[in-house]
């Protein structure tokens, strides 16, 4: 099967030694009811970035050509699992760069996505024995500072998976030992400890400013009440009292207002309090501001949406894990 329809030609085979040779099919690679690299390649362009169905109905529309949704899923997903091992080569193989230190900006991020499990030792039907879950797509981005061609990674893994596909990626983008990377990201422990493990000095990490100031908006209104003028006031009087540093300040505001509880029975000022006495030194949005670094993580939450959620989250679409993690490094890396 080719982009023009279907080839058919006959071919002479020899007979050697009780074997049966095929010259033509060996030396032009093309075997009996495959498809052609041009072929599969459009069909894995179309299934990256819609769902197996609408890949072969745009296959039909754009080029005439018939192929079974099934036969697009297994094109694309072995596709999609070479993907995923040269990504695991590439971190192997990276070599440092040489060369100017540059400004590099990293942000990272979590998506959950919707998974289906299989017991492999159940007997019988074995989808009897499955059942749903949720599993987390661990989306990384690095990008030169002014510059418009970001590096993105994803592991479907543990949390040092990501942090080692994230130094990877900086690495591609030019870090070296002259380099500096600003990591700004929500609030998550495991992404600020990852930040530290694989860029130790050379990196700095930053709490998203826009998640705080939820926190901050949610417990003025237990520190206020109702008027919603005065809430407001107090909400950018904390704001602008955290861009200047002064956390201490905002942590005794709260102060007064804690219950002293954990989780679902804290209130909002005792979350907020524990949020920002917990991350000491990652509020530091003065400097970043002075070297005119993002205070916010937009540019990872914008690629969650449209690199993970995008393709992987489709109504009724659940995923077993491995597929999932491959089709998520087809989309990162077929660009």
């Amino acid at each position: 099967m080719t982009t023009y329809g279907k080839v058919r030609l006959c071919e002479r085979c020899l007979t050697v030694a009780g074997h049966r040779i095929r010259p033509f099919s060996e030396n032009a690679h093309i075997h009996c009811r495959d498809y052609s690299l041009p072929l599969q390649r459009r069909l894995v362009d179309f299934a990256s970035d819609s769902s197996f169905a609408t890949a072969s109905q745009k296959m039909e529309e754009h080029y005439g050509v018939i192929v079974p949704e099934s036969s697009v899923r297994a094109i694309t997903l072995g596709h999609a699992r070479c993907m995923s091992e040269q990504s695991k080569a590439s971190l192997k193989n990276c070599q440092e760069c040489v060369g100017e230190g540059k400004q590099l900006i990293g942000e990272m991020d979590g998506s959950m996505i919707p998974v289906v499990l299989f017991d492999e030792e159940a007997e019988g039907d074995k989808r009897k024995a499955r059942k749903v879950d949720w599993q987390e797509a661990k989306l990384c981005l690095v990008y030169e500072q002014g510059s418009c061609d970001k590096r993105h990674r994803v592991v479907m893994g543990e949390p040092g998976e990501a942090g080692d596909q994230w130094l990877s990626c900086a690495i591609e983008q030019g870090l070296n030992r002259q380099s500096s990377i600003h990591c700004v990201s929500d609030g998550a422990k495991w992404i600020a400890s990852q930040a530290d493990r694989v860029f130790a000095s050379q990196g700095s990490f930053l709490v998203d400013y826009y998640h705080l100031c939820e926190y901050i908006a949610d417990a003025a209104k237990e520190c206020i009440g109702k008027d919603e003028k005065a809430r407001k006031k107090w909400t950018d009087e904390q704001k602008t009292r955290m861009k200047a540093g002064e956390s201490e300040r905002v942590l005794a505001e709260l102060e007064p207002y804690r219950n002293g509880k954990v989780g679902k029975e804290a209130n909002k000022s005792e979350e907020c309090h524990r949020y920002i006495r917990n991350r000491p030194g990652q509020f530091d949005y003065q400097a970043a501001e002075a070297a005119n670094l993002p205070i916010g993580s937009g540019e990872i939450e914008s690629s969650n949406r449209s690199v993970v959620q995008t393709r992987l989250k489709l109504p009724g679409a659940w995923w077993k894990p491995e597929h999932a993690h491959d089709m998520l490094n087809l989309r990162t890396l077929k660009g």
